[in-house]
């Protein structure tokens, strides 16, 4: 089977759409885990708060899980 370059750039598209959301959670738990982790240092209670303000960053990774199954559907189509 030949691809044709249409089928590359979906491709393309797709991994951009979860590689860039990947990467700006990285960025987004980098410096709310500091804060976190300073913050539990001081006052043990705020573990929950902490761990919870650290997972919401990785939800942007699901969104770019999403966009790119769509990309890949659409282009299905």
């Amino acid at each position: 089977m030949v691809a044709d370059i249409g089928t590359g750039l979906v491709a393309i598209g797709a991994s951009i759409a979860i590689t860039g959301s990947a990467i700006a959670a990285g960025i987004a738990e980098k410096s709310i885990g500091t804060a976190a982790v300073g913050a539990m240092a001081e006052k043990d209670e705020l573990f929950g708060k902490g761990l919870i303000l650290t997972v919401i960053p990785e939800t942007l990774v699901i969104f770019g899980l999403v966009i790119a199954i769509l990309i890949l559907n659409l282009a299905a189509a």
